[in-house]
């Protein structure tokens, strides 16, 4: 249903207008992050206070978590209940979302083992290994519902994989991380096999699950017009939160990137990322015929 808020105007042009420009405004984003990364830095140390869950572990509700929970509550308040609950009775695309997000980087890492051995610096290895096993061990990001959101693509698909993975978390990160812990040495396996101990169940709770139904519940609560009025401020929130995310999260890595390059290594990071990429991205879509 078209919007017909008069004051959604301007709101509707500055959406437009990051959309058609996100890619270039996402570059300025990370440089602006190499260059300038004080603000970035400083956004991070933003804490308002700290919960205690009965199991004794806490989660600081800083500015980061709050504006991931965001785009978890948005992307809760932009899909129907009966979606998210209707995807679980045509389980394969989810399914082999999951599977491509995980398993697919984790054997083709496994198969691919021997062949990164033969690199130069066996520091360098090892922690590009414990790099993929944070990243692979890891809960879809939530911040990948807000990425389907503006791309205009299947925000219950995006959702309910974010549900799934965060649900099965508890299982599958220990054993990502054991399973990297093996293919280590020295500290570097000994840290994976510690963490792997580790619960992050609260944080999970608090950013993704509590935030995700609480968009759903107020979705019903405003019914399908009004909830239509809010979602073109909510976009353009959206795109801010997420540049935002991105610039800070960039801040605390990419300036000694840039200020110590090893290009080496650079190019071994990237050209290992690229094909974990494209081997998932590859079997998603050819389960999906497509």
């Amino acid at each position: 249903m078209e919007n017909t808020n008069p004051n959604s105007g301007w709101c509707k042009l500055a959406t437009d207008f990051i959309h058609r420009h996100f890619l270039v405004i996402l570059i300025c984003a990370y440089v602006l992050a190499a260059v300038l990364p004080e603000f970035g830095l400083w956004l991070r140390h933003i804490e308002f206070t700290q919960i205690r869950w009965p199991d004794g572990s806490t989660v600081k509700v800083t500015l980061s978590v709050l504006m991931l929970s965001f785009l978890l509550f948005n992307a809760g308040l932009g899909i129907r209940a009966r979606e998210l609950t209707g995807l679980w009775k045509h389980p394969a695309p989810i399914i082999s979302g999951f599977l491509a997000n995980m398993a697919v980087p984790m054997l083709l890492v496994l198969a691919l083992r021997g062949l990164m051995q033969l690199w130069h610096n066996s520091d360098e290895l090892q922690n590009l290994l414990v790099g993929l096993a944070m990243i692979i061990s890891m809960p879809i990001a939530g911040s990948s519902t807000a990425w389907s959101q503006n791309a205009n693509g299947n925000l219950t698909l995006s959702l309910g994989l974010v549900f799934l993975s965060t649900a099965l978390s508890p299982l599958t990160t220990p054993l990502v991380l054991h399973v990297f812990g093996y293919m280590t040495t020295g500290d570097y396996s000994a840290d994976l096999h510690e963490l792997a101990s580790q619960g992050t169940n609260a944080f999970m709770l608090f950013t993704v699950v509590i935030p995700s139904v609480l968009g759903i519940v107020v979705h019903f609560i405003l019914g399908e017009k009004r909830t239509d009025v809010v979602k073109p401020y909510l976009k353009l929130a959206n795109f801010i939160v997420l540049l935002l995310l991105n610039y800070s999260n960039a801040a605390t890595s990419l300036p000694q990137a840039f200020g110590k390059p090893d290009l080496d290594f650079l190019v071994f990071i990237y050209g290992t990322t690229i094909l974990v990429c494209v081997a998932a991205f590859a079997l998603a879509g050819y389960s999906q015929g497509g």
